[in-house]
């Protein structure tokens, strides 16, 4: 229970933080979105510029501080909130002759005062005593100065009741607001020491963050300390939510002045949403709030789907974080918060179709891997199949929806062939995955070894990134004519870099790493002796790699032990040496003595020629024979790579070239 209550109380203080961290966000939006006038002078000018200065400085200050300084900071300025508005309240009340037709005129139309004098001002006195209680209380008075400062709040309304003239009033209440600003000036100032030593100490704290662990760490830190993208969704919402009340009550009381009733028509509706939507992005800080949201709306849909799925893997979670940043750099590529309201709204729903697409790429990242582990390891259950075969099939149908819709409704441009282009992409993706999870499938049903299965996959896979290839070539010109015929910015300069770097220059490498690692693969493999008939039956052993028996044949290494021609050819993809004794494998002359071999376990077997020799005079020349071979291996040149000792260790080892493989993606059953 106590547990629970320290959760419950967590919760609530970073609730509070967030909310009080907010009005910040809406200072500084406010001051970037403002205009002063230019006719002003130079004088005007530059106070215009030091005011929005000093706000955006003072609003960041209050935004980047701990925790506990943003509590009483806000609690320092409620304290003088309540203190003004007590002295205004004053001063206003004192001013009018006419005490109840003054406040009996309430805003909007609605009429909650009451209707006679006596209860208006107990009424006045109670709020009056509220705000003194609450500026006391906030600014932790002692007793004596409590009691006074609580009088002179109600001194003001006391003359008021007794009916002094109206100069009197008026100076009682001027009185009484310069001395409550007095006190709380002198309060504010008491205070100074310790606004000093908190500023001083945020700062040493960034100086030791930055020289100890970097500016990377000191901005993530900074970042999650401040719930920054939590403060950017409430900002957000908050904006659209009080925009949308207001439309709303402008439009039904000018529906309701022509005399068209309160319910709203689809068309007004639409006009209403557009509205809220294009003022949504207005901004820099705007479009970093819809980021928000969308990283929100994006890590629920990735959860859902995992969880649909049935994927644990942590690096599929990333989706919340993905679309955001993607969003975020369209807006900027595009420069979404300068555009006329109405270009905007239709450059932010292309934006939002391009975002569709990488979001169902990243959708297809996820359920990838989960078909190919299904497959690969043979899972008889349909309930885990359907999952994941239902997901492909909707990352194969929402694709052609999509740009069926939008060939119907707009004309071919370069934003809609940039779209059509990822749509068929994803498409042939899916189709790739499907394919290969259907040979896995196969060979899984199949009795025997499918020695030819890494090729077909090798072939599905190849043909499939050749054609990704291809698009990525297409796209990149796709992007130099948009930047140089329509909008060309530094931003979108930036980002052609990037996808020629990343998803061509490396594609391109990797594809051809792979095709040479598996032609020299091949090579290696087509060097080596093979055994079938008579001598698989005589050996009697397993393949060490996949510990399956050999039903046609096997290879022979020069170390004399054999395996698979299948499981070689994949171990030689991350190593040139044999899986069992670590020596060399790959030599270039393939003509050798065919001397006496061993199994697996150490023993020899004889080969076919000398089957028919005496037993002592086999067993001499199957000694000899591998003594000969032995040194002609030691002493022959077979072009493998040369190591030293640190290497050869760290090849025993075998992780770092593992791991360098898998992430070079030179293993056919990888993309």
């Amino acid at each position: 229970m106590a547990s629970a209550q320290a959760r419950v109380g967590q919760q609530a203080l970073a609730v509070l933080d967030v909310a009080l961290r907010v009005p910040c966000i809406f200072i500084i939006d406010a001051i970037f979105n403002s205009y002063y006038d230019a006719g002003s002078g130079w004088a005007g000018a530059g106070g215009a510029v030091l005011l929005r200065g000093a706000g955006v400085l003072v609003s960041g200050v209050v935004l980047l501080l701990s925790q506990k300084a943003l509590f009483k900071f806000y609690t320092l300025f409620f304290a003088v909130v309540l203190g003004a508005a007590a002295a205004l309240i004053n001063y206003h009340a004192t001013s009018h002759i006419d005490f109840y037709s003054a406040y009996y005129k309430a805003a909007l139309g609605f009429r909650l005062l009451p209707r006679n004098g006596p209860t208006l001002w107990l009424g006045m006195a109670t709020v009056q005593l509220v705000f003194g209680v609450g500026y006391v209380f906030l600014l932790n008075l002692q007793s004596v100065f409590a009691a006074l400062v609580v009088l002179d709040i109600m001194i003001p309304l006391w003359g008021l009741m007794i009916e002094l003239p109206a100069d009197v009033r008026q100076l009682v209440a001027v009185f009484s607001g310069v001395a409550l600003a007095l006190n709380t000036a002198v309060c504010l100032a008491a205070r100074l020491k310790w606004f000093y030593y908190s500023c001083r100490y945020v700062y040493l704290l960034v100086r030791h963050m930055y020289r100890i662990y970097g500016l990377q760490l000191l901005l993530e830190d900074t970042w999650k300390r401040i719930r920054f993208p939590d403060v950017l969704r409430v900002f957000w919402l908050t904006r659209v939510t009080a925009q949308a009340l207001i439309l709303v009550y402008v439009v039904r009381a000018v529906r309701r002045e022509s005399g068209d009733g309160y319910m709203l028509s689809w068309d007004v509706f639409w006009d209403l949403t557009s509205n809220l939507i294009i003022s949504g992005c207005d901004s820099t800080l705007t479009v970093l709030g819809m980021s928000a949201v969308i990283s929100s709306v994006a890590h629920y849909l990735g959860l859902s789907i995992l969880a649909f799925i049935g994927s644990t893997e942590e690096e599929d979670k990333r989706l919340g974080f993905v679309a955001p940043v993607l969003f975020f750099i369209l807006a900027l590529q595009t420069g979404l918060s300068g555009l006329d309201p109405e270009e905007r709204l239709v450059r932010l729903s292309r934006n939002m179709c391009l975002l569709l697409t990488a979001i169902l790429h990243f959708i297809h990242g996820m359920t990838d891997p989960v078909l190919m582990s299904l497959s690969a390891s043979h899972v008889p259950s349909f309930r885990r199949h359907f999952p994941v075969l239902l997901v492909s099939l909707a990352l194969f149908t929402l694709p052609v929806v999509l740009s069926y819709a939008l060939w119907h409704h707009y004309a071919l441009n370069t934003w809609l062939f940039a779209v059509t282009a990822f749509c068929v992409e994803l498409c042939l993706k899916v189709v790739v995955s499907l394919t290969v999870y259907g040979l896995f499938m196969v060979d899984g049903f199949s009795n025997v070894l499918w020695e030819k299965l890494d090729d077909y996959v090798y072939y599905v896979r190849s043909t499939g990134n050749i054609v990704e290839f291809l698009f990525g070539v297409i796209m990149f010109g796709n992007g130099a004519y948009t930047m140089m015929f329509e909008s060309g910015s530094k931003i979108r300069a930036c980002m052609m870099c990037l996808h020629a770097y990343f998803n061509i220059y490396l594609q391109a490498k990797n594809g051809w790493k792979t095709f040479i690692n598996r032609r020299t693969a091949v090579k290696k493999i087509n060097s080596l002796p093979e055994m079938r008939g008579d001598q698989l039956r005589d050996i009697e052993d397993v393949c060490a790699i996949c510990y399956q028996e050999f039903a046609t044949s096997a290879r022979i290494t020069p170390c004399h032990h054999y395996f698979h021609a299948l499981c070689l050819r994949k171990w030689l993809y991350i190593q040139d040496t044999c899986p069992m004794c670590h020596q060399r494998v790959y030599v270039e002359e393939e003509s050798r003595d065919r001397a006496a071999f061993s199994n697996n376990n150490g023993a020899y077997a004889a080969p076919q020629d000398a089957a028919a020799a005496p037993p002592a005079e086999g067993a001499e020349a199957a000694a000899g024979g591998a003594a000969a071979e032995l040194d002609d291996e030691l002493l022959e040149d077979n072009d493998s790579i040369e190591y030293d000792e640190d290497e050869w260790g760290t090849l025993n080892g075998s992780t770092p070239i593992e791991e360098d493989y898998i992430n070079d993606d030179t293993d056919s059953t990888e993309d």
